[in-house]
């Protein structure tokens, strides 16, 4: 990581009357010839451009002489206003400062990787007498062995599910560990040693785990010759129960290995990417491979611009990539990069063991980058199809709402509640490139003052929160910045998301392209008869869904258009997303104790107040001395406990 004693070198140039290339020229002068990194900045203060440098003074020097640049440069240059640098000790810790700042700013000029993807691992967690192997997402703060990533979290549970008959690993809580009296189901169908009620010693069930790590590790043959010469020493002492567990486990572990799609054999751990470009953009697949296994693949589709070059669009990727996982002994490209040393020395640095980033020309390597090729070339190609379609859609939608630009951000909103309990807001997200689902949005309704079940002043809430940060936090046209707003309802819903959106700053119209945005909602269709008159009967057919736009009467869509299939599928898409959200807050209501809001209380001390008085009802019955009387209830927190259930407040 960077070296928290970095010198900052902050160019305030406020004032300052040169601009582009005479205002970078004017900061040469001052620039140190040592490492660091630079950011180039426009004139409403957004970031344009975020750069590394062995020298400082030498690299932004070149942005002086415009002969020889790319336009996308020379645009670049002619936008800057002021530069702000960060001088490092070494080039490397540059390197890492420079994927960090880039994945947080979102530079416009920048190679930005698209990270939608939260990887999931095996944990072997050793921060409990009997370790336990789970499935893990996220910051990897618990102490234990990590092994991964895995593209796919079916992948993750059938690893766990086939581990678990090899090595007999518990994957119960700690909780549900040690109120256990009794062998669980898993033991019964020989998954679990069963260590909760010492069916098995420390030490033997300790043996178990660390032949899990060592497997896990790539140490396979060793481990399957283990269990053959513990299996023939069983049946030769006549132990043949014992000799079919070791059976059976040995041929879980020859499932875990014959059960991928490739498993190489001269690779046992290493990350496999690959760029493929076409049509203007990128696609780099990335195959993993751990413990001579593979582990599956993901899709990433980074933002470019046309002019770079693939390898230099791999080279960003990579530096923003394992910014935040983990890196292999050894990285495969199907293509050099200019600073493939630099990364290996910086990715050594921040694992603490030698890492090698190479691109194969020959032998298995070179077949497995081949596949990698194969693979990212088919996905642009039905990437670049999708975008396609999507983009026809979206043309179609801003000719039926008269806009002169098709929408390039449609934000959907809905509400989910019952009778008012547990409201919660959802915003979804579509483009040309479909659902954005890692920007799918989640708001709990709040306020105290809205009637039960009023949906209006639900959605205005909802509305003000969003657009008020947007406003606060963005400048119009940015990424996140929506052309299209879509309201479920009808005018009464699409007149309360107005005033709100206005209240918020925004400019509510058709004409996006000063920067108004655009707003619709959808009423579901009226049932009625054949005669025209509403019906309340469900058989009854249902007329087309009517919508409302700003500035535009209410209107209906034939039945097999397509904008109406599209509108309908955002509308259907963010009440799925609505309701199951307010499930999710629901159970979460419903599984709650009271004994959680008390101050003091953890997991140990509510276990045992529950175990001793059997019921949360009983707790807030209970008189303090008998509450003091709980193993590790103090008199202080038994009475803090008794207030709580009878105060006033």
């Amino acid at each position: 990581m960077t070296n928290p004693n970095l010198h900052i070198d902050k160019v305030n140039t406020g004032a300052q009357p040169l601009t582009g290339a005479d205002f970078i020229a004017d900061q040469v002068k001052t620039l140190p010839d040592r490492p660091g990194v630079y950011r180039m900045i426009g004139d409403a203060g957004d970031i344009l451009y975020v750069g590394k440098a062995k020298s400082l003074k030498k690299r932004v020097a070149s942005y002086v002489r415009l002969g020889g640049q790319t336009n996308r440069i020379v645009h670049m240059i002619s936008l800057t206003r002021s530069m702000e640098f960060v001088v490092t000790e070494t080039e490397t810790e540059s390197l890492l400062l420079e994927a960090n700042l880039i994945k947080q700013l979102k530079p416009k000029f920048n190679v930005l990787f698209r990270d939608d993807k939260s990887f999931a691992n095996i944990l072997i967690a050793t921060d409990h007498a009997a370790p336990q192997i789970v499935k893990h997402r996220g910051a990897q703060n618990r102490t234990g062995h990590y092994f991964g990533p895995f593209a796919s979290a079916g992948a993750v549970n059938r690893t766990i599910n086939t581990l678990q008959k090899a090595f007999l690993l518990r994957t119960c809580s700690d909780s549900v560990y040690e109120s256990r009296t009794r062998p669980c189901l898993l033991h019964q169908i020989k998954r679990c040693a069963a260590p909760c009620v010492e069916l098995v010693s420390k030490d033997e069930y300790g043996a178990l785990a660390d032949e899990a790590l060592q497997f896990l590790d790539g140490k396979n043959s060793d481990i399957q010759s283990l269990l053959s010469t513990e299996m023939e020493a069983a049946a030769r002492d006549l132990d043949f129960e014992k000799a079919a567990s070791l059976r059976d486990r040995i041929r879980a572990l020859t499932f875990v290995q014959e059960s991928q799609d490739i498993n190489p054999g001269t690779v046992t751990n290493a990350d496999v990417f690959a760029i493929h470009c076409d049509g203007g953009q990128a696609c780099v697949q990335t195959f993993f491979f751990r413990a001579g296994q593979n582990w599956g693949n993901h899709s990433f589709f980074p933002k470019h611009d046309r002019e770079n070059t693939s390898a230099e669009i791999l080279e960003a990727f990579l530096a923003q990539f394992y910014d935040t996982h983990e890196a292999p002994p050894l990285i495969l490209l199907s293509e050099p990069v200019a600073e493939a040393a630099l990364l290996a020395e910086a990715l050594t640095i921040r694992t603490g063991r030698k890492t090698d980033v190479v691109a194969p020309q020959r032998g298995e390597k070179r077949d497995l980058i081949d596949h990698a090729r194969l693979n990212a070339r088919e996905a642009l190609g039905r990437r670049l199809s999708e975008s396609a379609t999507q983009k026809k859609l979206l043309q179609q939608v801003a000719d039926k709402l008269d806009m002169e630009t098709p929408p390039n951000r449609i934000e959907v909103y809905d509400n989910s509640h019952i009778s008012g309990s547990n409201a919660v807001g959802a915003m979804i997200v579509a483009d040309e490139e479909g659902f954005r689902k890692n920007q799918y949005r989640k708001f709990n309704i709040k306020s105290d003052d809205l009637a039960p079940g009023d949906d209006f002043g639900m959605m205005r809430e909802v509305l003000i929160r969003r657009f008020s940060r947007l406003v606060k936090e963005e400048s119009p046209g940015a990424e996140t910045w929506p052309t299209m707003v879509v309201i479920d309802g009808g005018l009464g819903q699409m007149n309360a998301a107005r005033e709100a959106m206005e209240e918020a700053g925004l400019d509510v119209g058709p004409d996006v392209e000063t920067g108004q945005i655009m707003l619709i909602s959808i009423a579901k269709g009226r049932r009625e008869d054949a005669q025209g008159n509403k019906r309340s009967d469900r058989t009854m057919a249902a007329t087309g869904e009517q919508f409302f736009a700003v500035g535009k009467p209410a209107f209906t869509l034939p039945a097999r258009d397509p904008v109406l299939y599209y509108l309908q599928r955002l509308r259907d898409e963010a009440h799925r997303f609505a309701i199951g959200s307010h499930r999710a807050r629901r159970k979460k209501q419903i599984s709650s104790n009271p004994l959680d809001d008390i101050e003091g209380v953890g997991g140990k001390r509510k276990r045992a107040l529950l175990l001793h008085f059997g019921s949360a009802k009983a707790v807030a019955r209970a008189k303090a001395d008998d509450l003091a009387a709980v193993g590790g209830i103090s008199a202080a927190l038994a009475r803090r406990i008794y207030d709580h259930f009878h105060s006033d407040n």
